[in-house]
């Protein structure tokens, strides 16, 4: 056969690699299948513990359980198929704590009052989607804050995961101390550090998972991993599902609690888009996404759908970051994730089976890869340095990614003005300053 014929030959596409761009972006199925069930192990603790907090809402557990596992497994699927990003949705750590004891508990709504002001933030994320004013925002952010954002998330996750596996425990007199490293629990979250860095250095394809799986099984001789059987049926949406009341939608209190849902979100997931494709290599050179708008839809719709079906607002989890770590580079990784938390309506006892202190390691080792964003920063001029470390610091601390953010940005925009760099302090930077100075102020 001669070259001619030769390159008519081709091995033909499949339907995923045409839909999700596997090859262009140096990846295979198989990978992908890795990354997602990486990603679904580092997060699915989401299924268990956001019903135990709306619980305090009066809100029914069952009903809450099954609504998180949709609410995750259909906005991931919609950020795979119209973002293309690797990027798992599901309800929010921190959101679901306001949602109960602050927008419920001490502001006094009713739960059935908190989704309809989740769903009305999730309008407004909409809007401000559908006109690019959020990705003007994401966009408008100075490159080394964006840099100083995906190390911040990582030192975020790094002080979770310490903290879910006893190594840091809290202190009266210093805030934060060291915990006990005879607990078993804190001896195997270092463990699962240790085997998924070496297996990760070795190239050992899905080495963040076999790391977890391996601290995993050996927790079940100590107790600490509990194995309560396979299979059950999902409990009964009905309670929550659409149980919406906009009864108190004209009131100012209310237009508040919006406002907040939609201030912590907006950054929030700013913060996770910044640092999950940024380690994925899916930004270009000043840091910004090719599918920016699609990633932002798919995130407005998610806090829609979670609030009709009965929970509290559906964003991007920064524990994609573990996904992306294992290979994870496209739509497909998410899908996968996708159909993870739809398996776990049935398997309820096997997805509660990963302990916190193995996802932890896995946290950990994300954690560590994340604060390499700090190495490329321009230390060379110090009005772009120091607010990028204020971000990056601040974050962990305050337990926030939009407070890190927030700080980052006033520091900027006072720093620049200060020394005489006009040029950099863009009208978006300085708005953008004043708005977080004014919340920060409000309180």
């Amino acid at each position: 056969m001669d070259d001619v014929g030769a390159s008519r030959v081709q091995k033909p596409q499949s339907v995923l690699d045409r839909w999700f761009g596997l090859e262009q972006a140096g990846s295979n199925v198989r990978t992908e299948f890795i990354a997602g069930l990486t990603t679904f192990l580092t997060m699915v603790y989401i299924v268990f513990v956001n019903p135990q907090i709306l619980g305090n809402t009066g809100m029914d557990k069952g009903a809450v359980f099954v609504a998180t596992c949709i609410a995750a497994a259909v906005s991931t699927m919609v950020m795979a198929l119209y973002a293309n990003y690797p990027i798992a949705l599901a309800p929010g750590m921190g959101l679901n704590a306001f949602f109960a004891f602050t927008v419920v508990l001490t502001l006094k709504y009713t739960w059935q009052q908190a989704l309809a002001a989740v769903f009305c933030s999730g309008v407004i994320f909409f809007l401000i989607s559908i006109f690019r004013i959020r990705e003007y925002i994401i966009n408008s952010i100075p490159k080394n804050l964006k840099l100083a954002i995906s190390a911040g998330v990582g030192l975020f996750l790094g002080i979770i995961a310490l903290e879910e596996a006893k190594i840091v425990v809290a202190s009266p007199a210093t805030l934060v101390t060291l915990g006990d490293l005879r607990n078993p629990v804190a001896i195997l979250c270092l463990l699962g550090l240790v085997l998924i860095t070496a297996l990760n250095y070795r190239r050992i394809i899905g080495g963040t998972l076999i790391g977890i799986l391996i601290v995993t099984v050996i927790g079940i001789p100590l107790s600490l991993t509990k194995f309560s059987g396979v299979v059950s049926a999902p409990p009964s949406l009905a309670p929550t599902f659409l149980q919406l009341d906009f009864s108190r939608v004209t009131e100012g209190s209310f237009l508040i609690v919006i406002f907040s849902f939609l201030f912590v979100d907006v950054f929030d997931n700013a913060g996770t888009l910044i640092g999950v494709t940024h380690r994925a290599g899916l930004t270009d050179n000043d840091g910004n996404l090719s599918r920016m708008k699609q990633a932002l839809l798919a995130d407005s719709f998610a806090a829609m759908f979670g609030s009709l079906i009965g929970t509290s607002t559906t964003t991007s989890y920064i524990e994609s970051a573990a996904g992306v770590s294992a290979g994870g580079r496209t739509g497909l990784t998410a899908l996968f994730v996708s159909m993870f938390f739809l398996a776990a309506l049935f398997f309820a006892p096997l997805a509660g089976m990963v302990p916190a202190y193995a996802s932890s390691a896995a946290l950990l080792y994300v954690a560590c890869i994340m604060a390499r964003g700090l190495a490329e920063i321009d230390w060379d001029d110090i009005t772009e340095a120091a607010p990028a470390v204020v971000a990056a610091v601040t974050m962990p601390l305050t337990y926030s990614i939009a407070t890190g953010i927030g700080l980052g940005f006033i520091t900027y925009a006072l720093c620049k003005l200060i020394a005489g760099k006009f040029a950099d302090a863009t009208p978006a930077v300085l708005v953008l300053a004043v708005v977080f100075a004014v919340k920060f102020a409000l309180g």
